[in-house]
């Protein structure tokens, strides 16, 4: 299985300045559960202490947001492309 993760510029130092990472999953949890072993302190900028989601990550499996399917068990399949958007807020 061969699904396309696209990293934001704040996460590509953890991804060795790639900004496009190859992963595998049957859903998102289990994709970045397997970044995290390629990809050592990439989960603890995703997850909070208690395994959710951060409320200012968003994920998008092929321009949908995880929020309004399954979350982080949002299935995926080979193919599919996977973008991490961290939230910009400003004043």
């Amino acid at each position: 299985m061969c699904i396309c993760i696209r990293i934001p510029t704040p996460l590509q130092k953890i991804t060795k300045d790639k900004s496009e990472v190859m992963g595998k999953g049957k859903n998102i949890k289990e994709l970045i559960e397997n970044l995290e072993k390629d990809y050592p302190g990439i989960k603890e900028r995703l997850y909070d202490e208690k395994e959710n989601l951060r409320r200012f990550i968003n994920i998008y499996v092929n321009e949908e947001d995880i929020r309004f399917l399954k979350g982080d068990e949002t299935e995926i399949k080979d193919g599919d492309e996977i973008s991490i958007i961290p939230a910009i807020a400003g004043g």
